[in-house]
C-alpha cells in the first residue's frame, strides 16, 4: 500500500485497467501522466509525478489510437532513476518498428500475436532474467517443480518455472 504505479492517459484499456483494479484492490497509488496537445506523452508531467515510492511504469510504445510513438529509452532511464520498472505494450509497435528491448532498456515487453498476423490467444512476454528470478509462479503444476518435499516445494529453471502442468 502506498507505493505508486504511472501510466499515460494514452494506454490501450488492456494496460489501463489491469493497473487501475490493482491500485484498488492492493492500495496503491494509481498515477495517470497527460498527453500534450500534439498528442505526445508530456515527459514533464511524467517527471513530475514520479517519486520514491514508484514502482512500476506500464507504458505503451505506440498508441494504438493516437499513433503516437513513446521514446521508451528515455522513460526506461527516468524509471529507473527513481528504481521502478519500465513495462511496456509493444501491440502496436512490433509490427511497424524494429524493436530492440536490450536498447530500450525495458524490464518487460509485451505483445499479442494477433496483431503480427498470427493466432488470437497467444502473445509474447519478454521480461529481464534477473526480474523472472525473482518473481514467484502465479500458477502451479507438474513441469515448473525443481523438487518437491512434504515441507516446500522449489521451482525449475526458467522458462519451465513459469509453466506449470504439462507443456
Amino acid at each position: 500500500p502506498g507505493d505508486e504505479v504511472a501510466l499515460s492517459l494514452a494506454e490501450h484499456h488492456s494496460n489501463f485497467v489491469p493497473w487501475q483494479q490493482l491500485a484498488v484492490q492492493h492500495g496503491l497509488v494509481f498515477k495517470v501522466v497527460n498527453i500534450t496537445p500534439d498528442d505526445a506523452l508530456d515527459i514533464d508531467d511524467l517527471r513530475a509525478k514520479i517519486t520514491a515510492r514508484t514502482k512500476v511504469i506500464a507504458v505503451t510504445h505506440v498508441s494504438n489510437v493516437l499513433g503516437t510513438i513513446n521514446p521508451i529509452a528515455e522513460i526506461a532511464r527516468m524509471a529507473h532513476g527513481c528504481g521502478a520498472l519500465i513495462i511496456v505494450d509493444g501491440a502496436q509497435a512490433v509490427g511497424h518498428l524494429p524493436v530492440d528491448v536490450k536498447a530500450i532498456d525495458a524490464e518487460v515487453y509485451a505483445f499479442s500475436g494477433h496483431k503480427m498476423y498470427g493466432p488470437e490467444g497467444i502473445g509474447v512476454l519478454y521480461a529481464k532474467r534477473q526480474l523472472l528470478e525473482r518473481l514467484e509462479p502465479s500458477e502451479w503444476g507438474g513441469e515448473m517443480v525443481g523438487e518437491v518435499t512434504i515441507e516446500k516445494s522449489t521451482w525449475n529453471e526458467i522458462p519451465y518455472k513459469f509453466e506449470p502442468g504439462t507443456p
